[in-house]
């Protein structure tokens, strides 16, 4: 007998398999696009459990196995994704194109590994300096010595960690984070879809604040939120509502850990323990990244703050730029546009979150403040519960057509409206 449903997924299409206890070599189903809106090289995820659900043997699988998935007879790339990092894959991986309102069919089938000659399009690294002035290998895991300060450039020429931290890139952007007392978020704008972050900030003859041909360091930081960096609302000590940075001397502990480092997707976790008003608090952020997107996606855990704290993250607001705060269907959206780039030409940035934990938009003082000059924009906090939020970049030589704020404004509303209504699937036997 043949099973048939519909189903609903996020934007990340996960496709949920149904239940059957006969083995399957193979499977197939079909994504549905029911918007008037194409969507391009679109992240799909296949929980593994569902395919052993099916009746297929996974428990043994190893970096030399993989799965296969044909559209129109044609293999499309795959990626395996250990997600909790126990040793076991939790995902099948691939990217997928749909015109406006098309119906696609695919074929699952089991394969031995496909990724070996995948161009890569999303990557993540750590990478240490050794006694030679050269960095090694990226390192999966790392911890931030205590209370790490900022590199002096008039002291090294080269920092103890390349470009200062992790980094985190797909073909359209790249990010990185300082690993030391600011914990700040910085973008590298891309000229090439290439991934280029082991090598930018390797040789200080080269510096990455001048436009080259793979791009350059784009967005002025400070004393700001630079690129979705986070900040807490809480009471302090006498009561009084106080913004205070993540990072400074409230770290006591942070360590980095890779997660999926590409060829199709990379994640990157960090951790802190961090102080807030003689009060523990634990925070977990992912950072996400994928193809084609001009976003990242962040999801973050708190546990131990007093009720009523609200997290805020934001955007450095700096040169030429107008803000444009808006709301759609499920998000609340702060947005900036203008000659903002570090090169004085056009860039467009966006923070969306899910608009029922919404809390307000806020604009931080131009001075005299730990946090300055950011678009900010708070979440309510759940205790012990996810919180998410989209950052998105849009530098006008990544693509000329962010020249134009009209085209910004509309990628943002088409591109939100996409997350909004998700992909609709059928599979069958």
């Amino acid at each position: 007998m043949v099973r048939k449903y519909w189903s609903k997924i996020t934007i990340s299409a996960f496709i949920l398999l149904c239940t059957n206890n006969n083995f399957a070599q193979s499977l197939s189903f079909s994504i549905k696009n029911n918007l008037d809106l194409a969507r391009q090289n679109e992240l799909v995820e296949i929980p593994m459990n569902q395919l052993q659900n099916k009746g297929w043997d996974i428990s043994n699988l190893t970096r030399t196995d993989n799965f296969q998935i044909l559209v129109d007879g044609k293999n499309i790339e795959t990626q395996l994704l250990d997600k909790n990092l126990d040793g076991k894959y939790d995902a099948i991986l691939f990217l997928t194109s749909l015109n406006s309102k098309e119906l696609k069919h695919y074929q699952i089938i089991s394969a031995s590994n496909n990724s070996d000659n995948i161009i890569p399009k999303a990557h993540v690294r750590m990478k240490l300096k050794d006694d030679k002035d050269n960095f090694g290998p990226s390192v999966a895991s790392l911890e931030m010595p205590f209370q790490n300060a900022p590199t002096d450039f008039s002291k090294a020429a080269l920092p103890p960690y390349l470009t200062e931290g992790p980094a985190w890139e797909n073909q359209k952007n790249a990010f990185r984070l300082y690993f030391d007392t600011r914990n700040t978020i910085d973008i590298y704008g891309k000229r090439i879809p290439g991934m280029v972050m082991d090598s930018v900030g390797a040789n200080p003859a080269h510096s990455y604040h001048h436009l080259a041909d793979w791009g350059m360091d784009i967005l002025h930081v400070v004393k700001s939120l630079g690129a979705g960096s986070l900040a807490i609302q809480t009471k302090d000590l006498n009561g009084k509502d106080t913004l205070i940075r993540l990072g400074g001397k409230q770290i006591k502990h942070e360590s980095y850990q890779q997660i999926a480092d590409g060829p199709l997707y990379a994640e990157l976790q960090m951790k802190y323990s961090w102080e807030v008003n003689n009060r523990p608090i634990t925070i977990t952020q992912n950072f996400s990244i994928w193809g084609e997107e001009y976003y990242y996606k962040s999801d973050v855990i708190i546990e131990g703050l007093p009720k009523g704290s609200v997290l805020f993250t934001g955007i450095g607001d700096f040169y030429d730029n107008e803000v444009n705060n808006f709301t759609t269907k499920n998000f609340a959206v702060t947005s900036s546009f203008g000659k903002q780039s570090e090169n004085k030409d056009e860039l467009g940035m966006a923070i969306g979150i899910p608009l029922n934990s919404f809390y307000k938009f806020l604009e931080a003082p131009k001075k005299y403040s730990d946090i300055t000059e950011t678009h900010l924009i708070g979440e309510k906090i759940i205790k012990s519960k996810q919180i998410s939020y989209y950052f998105f970049s849009c530098w006008s030589k990544t693509d000329t057509n962010f020249l134009s704020e009209n085209y910004f404004n509309n990628y943002l509303k088409k591109t939100f409206l996409k997350i909004e209504q998700p992909l609709l699937i059928h599979w069958e036997k």
